[in-house]
């Protein structure tokens, strides 16, 4: 069972009308969503997945839905529009954005960081959301714009830098935008590259919300990384769906969502 003593501050215990306290645990998050797919066609970088990172307090006894947001998908070589990437969140508690979609046929879409703006038309780069990530880059007739990262806005043809985390015990980079057309670079934090020429752009990396790179001159964009959710705390959960990664660091115990579950503590 989970040894609950000294955990509990005055302030979180809160009586029902029967008497009995509403208790919580505090833990700390990583949750990041999925990245956005890069552009077709010249196209712009993706937007890494929003990114947030913070403490909060869950309720205890309760099955809390953990949701892990797929990446993007990049813009098709012959035709049609890059996706965003989809929300990653704990529950009711936190949410975190997925990316926005690097330009193409398409405008340059908003989201956790904004995705990078196309050489055809020099079409503007899209804006992150405050606090989540980075704006994507407006591009020029001669390049595109690389996707914004957690931690930077996208820049001419390369992807924002993530941000690093070391809330498993060990630094990890994650949420590099998407590098866009003629060879650009993926942020750090799992970005992909754009294509070079007639190339396609690349996948960014599963389980970093980075965005997806744009594809070269009617080739393909590549996908939008998938996010991840993190919880530490120094109880020890009741339960578990989904099979996450569970580690400990000293007192604490860590739980990695690569993929949707749930957890109770």
């Amino acid at each position: 069972m989970p040894n609950y003593q000294g955990i509990w501050s005055l302030s979180e215990q809160y009586q029902n009308a029967s008497g009995w306290p509403f208790r919580s645990v505090e833990v700390e998050y990583l949750v990041v969503a999925g990245g956005g797919g890069g552009g077709r066609r010249r196209g712009g970088g993706g937007g890494a997945g929003g990114y947030l990172t913070s403490t909060t307090n869950l309720a205890l006894g309760s099955a809390i839905t953990i949701t892990v947001g797929s990446g993007g998908s990049g813009a098709p070589a012959s035709s049609g529009s890059a996706s965003n990437g989809a929300n990653s969140s704990i529950g009711s508690y936190v949410t975190a954005t997925g990316g926005g979609a690097g330009a193409g046929n398409n405008n340059a879409a908003s989201g956790g960081s904004g995705g990078g703006g196309q050489a055809f038309g020099a079409t503007a780069g899209a804006s992150g959301v405050v606090g989540q990530g980075s704006d994507g880059e407006t591009a020029s007739s001669s390049y595109s714009g690389g996707g914004g990262g957690a931690g930077a806005n996208g820049s001419t043809d390369n992807g924002g830098n993530g941000l690093a985390s070391s809330i498993t015990g060990s630094s990890v980079t994650r949420g590099g935008g998407g590098g866009a057309w003629d060879g650009g670079t993926g942020g750090t934090g799992g970005g992909g590259n754009g294509g070079s020429g007639t190339g396609i752009g690349y996948a960014a990396t599963a389980n970093t919300g980075g965005g997806g790179g744009g594809g070269g001159d009617d080739n393909r964009g590549g996908n939008g990384g998938s996010g991840v959710v993190i919880l530490r705390s120094l109880v020890q959960a009741s339960a578990t769906t989904g099979s996450p990664t569970e580690t400990t660091d000293g007192s604490y115990y860590i739980y990695t969502y690569n993929g949707s579950g749930s957890i109770t503590f």
